[in-house]
């Protein structure tokens, strides 16, 4: 996956968005104010931040160690590295869409509630997939 491929399918997402909190080489991705991805674009090897469900990170890290491991800067219990070229594109897009689903599981009801109205939506965005806590 390339940079600008990575950066599109990140801001597919409903109500995702690009910020550049740690300077204009860094882009987080966050879903109503809250980060779900974190790269450089520019970096070689394409790396990125993303939160996985602990038991699920530890299994991906002995799966793929060398394309999987601890997340940067981040907590390592929550958070791995991924090396984009170093694993299937498949299995990329799906742990960007486990991470904010993660993130979006994590969001008061209410914010969740907000990102189910149709009118708040356009018409590339995905709902979070897999059941929602409190719905």
């Amino acid at each position: 996956m390339t940079p600008e491929r990575l950066r599109a399918f990140c801001l597919e997402f409903n109500a995702s968005v690009e910020e550049f909190p740690f300077g204009p080489e860094t882009s987080v991705f966050k879903v109503l104010g809250k980060m779900f991805a974190l790269t450089s674009l520019e970096a070689q090897p394409l790396t990125v931040n993303l939160k996985c469900d602990p038991d699920d990170a530890v299994r991906l890290r002995e799966e793929q160690p060398a394309a999987v491991v601890p997340g940067w800067h981040m907590n390592k219990r929550h958070w791995n590295t991924v090396t984009v070229s170093g694993v299937p594109e498949k299995l990329l897009r799906e742990l960007i869409e486990d991470s904010y689903d993660l993130v979006v599981a994590g969001l008061p009801r209410a914010d969740r509630l907000r990102l189910d109205r149709p009118w708040g939506r356009s018409s590339n965005c995905r709902l979070p997939r897999g059941p929602r806590r409190g719905a």
